[in-house]
């Protein structure tokens, strides 16, 4: 924690620390605690040594944090507190913060096993139509797309893969589609990188890099190159068979509600006839004709 007990903003934090973690114990009872007289004591909430047993920290230790003192915590001592107390995911990050410490990402999702799609999100990229949108998990994997996606992308091809790293180096169409392949693909594996070093020990991503590496000299080059760059906003020019040249700029959404998926949006670039062709691929007539094109 802190220790310049003079600053206003440390005594604002540790004020907000014992308010917090006062009004936490008061709301957990003794039976959802699963102590010996849960189920008869009429005192609401959870006494302050009864927590620091539950966590297994001393008495004096707890009384201390919870009074906002200056001591040494630890993200294992905190995690202990926020079981016994009962702590959203949130609430969690919340108490990492008002303790001093960088709050830990929010895997909250992918610890429930969470790889849904809800409804509303579907109609959210379905909405994006004309357009090509898809939904990521994590690892790139393709969780959901619009069908503009499948028609434009290639998204939900046969024999494609559905992880959008291996798909690029391994997909013949979207490789003879893409305008700036050569060019791009550098920062793809590096924006990779940079997702993959944000979760050190994440065996999902650590098959998926052993599974291109596997696939593609080319990949293998530059992710030994160990470049790291953030993902954001980039342009893509894709070259369809049916009406030529399309030009997006495509950016990716994360959602507060759901931090394990990533939402990758194509807008037409402007001063461009790229959102005229995607109305007319998307329409009846170009969808019969797009039927053969998707697969060369």
């Amino acid at each position: 924690m802190a220790t310049n007990a003079a600053n206003p903003d440390t005594a604002r934090r540790r004020q907000d620390l014992r308010d917090f973690l006062r009004s936490r114990r008061a709301r957990v009872t003794p039976a959802e605690a699963g102590l010996p007289d849960g189920g008869r004591r009429r005192t609401p909430g959870l006494r302050r040594e009864e927590v620091a047993v539950l966590a297994g920290v001393g008495a004096s230790w707890y009384q201390w944090l919870e009074q906002g003192r200056d001591i040494t915590v630890s993200p294992q001592v905190l995690d202990s507190v926020a079981r016994v107390l009962r702590l959203s995911g949130a609430e969690r990050r919340h108490l990492y913060v008002l303790a001093g410490l960088n709050p830990p990402l929010r895997q909250d999702a992918e610890e429930l096993g969470r790889t849904d799609v809800s409804a509303g999100l579907q109609r959210l990229i379905d909405a994006w139509m004309p357009s090509p949108a898809h939904i990521m998990d994590p690892y790139w994997n393709i969780v959901s797309y619009n069908d503009a996606a499948g028609l434009v992308l290639g998204h939900g091809r046969p024999g494609v893969s559905p992880n959008c790293l291996i798909a690029f180096f391994t997909d013949p169409v979207y490789r003879a589609r893409a305008a700036s392949w050569e060019e791009n693909a550098p920062s793809v594996v590096a924006e990779y990188r940079a997702a993959w070093s944000a979760r050190p020990g994440d065996e999902g991503f650590d098959e998926v890099v052993g599974e291109a590496t596997a696939c593609s000299e080319e990949f293998a080059a530059l992710w030994g190159r160990g470049d790291v760059q953030d993902g954001g906003q980039r342009q893509k020019e894709l070259h369809h068979p049916l009406v030529g040249a399309l030009f997006f700029e495509v950016t990716q959404l994360r959602l507060p509600a759901r931090p394990d998926l990533n939402v990758v949006l194509h807008n037409p670039l402007p001063e461009t006839d790229t959102a005229d062709k995607m109305a007319w691929l998307t329409s009846p007539e170009g969808r019969r004709g797009g039927m053969s094109s998707v697969a060369g």
